[in-house]
């Protein structure tokens, strides 16, 4: 049961931050004001209601998912019995996310150092 709650919790708080970071009638009245608009939709509060919606389906996919890494290692330890090696879902995310940020940076230090001569 308290893996239950605590998926229910991370899809909740996920909700709550996407609708305190992003709204999606700025980005509608940023698409008009720059001239971009979705095809099939009038510029503006239209706009904005297709963006609300399409913000909430991408949300509730990746509410789960984090919520799914999140349980995922206390399933496993309850299916296996292993406990001797725990590591965390949340703990799980970090270290994919600095190892895929250190990768990102190390490819973009070396396609800078192979272009330096064009760059004179």
């Amino acid at each position: 049961i308290n893996s239950v709650i605590y998926f229910v919790v991370i899809i909740f708080f996920t909700y709550f931050y996407t609708a305190i970071v992003f709204n999606p009638m700025d980005v509608a009245d940023n698409l008009k004001k720059y001239g971009g608009f979705v095809p099939g939709l009038r510029p503006g509060r239209s706009t904005g209601e297709y963006i609300a919606r399409v913000s909430s389906r991408l949300t509730l996919a990746g509410a789960v998912f984090l919520a799914l890494i999140a349980i995922l290692p206390n399933f496993m330890i309850a299916v296996t019995g292993i406990s001797t090696l725990y590591f965390g879902g949340t703990a799980l995310l970090i270290v994919v996310g600095v190892a895929l940020d250190t990768m990102k940076q190390f490819e973009s230090y070396l396609l800078m150092r192979h272009y330096e001569g064009f760059m004179k």
